[in-house]
């Protein structure tokens, strides 16, 4: 699977940076000393579609749900580390 690694600062509404490499990532937080959540994300495939294909969620999950439910779906088996003031928790 083809990735990026996106970082969303603490309370922000929206990612402040992508990264080809995990290693890049942490050493940009580090040296920034950011808080917040650094995700993995696939890439040219949703995270719902990923998800799905992966065998993570099923689609019978989603019977009758609204559109929103797949336009804001995020799922808990992306990889994904958190950090508080550049450190890796």
């Amino acid at each position: 699977m083809k990735s990026v690694w996106v970082f969303h600062g603490e309370g922000a509404r929206f990612g402040s940076a992508i990264f080809a490499l995990v290693e890049t990532a942490e050493a940009w937080i580090s040296e920034n000393k950011c808080s917040g959540m650094l995700t993995e994300y696939p890439l040219n495939v949703s995270v719902f579609d990923w998800a799905v294909e992966s065998g993570f969620f099923a689609l019978e999950k989603i019977e009758n749900k609204p559109m929103s439910f797949v336009q804001n779906f995020t799922s808990a088996s992306q990889q994904h580390f958190h950090y508080i003031n550049g450190d890796k928790q």
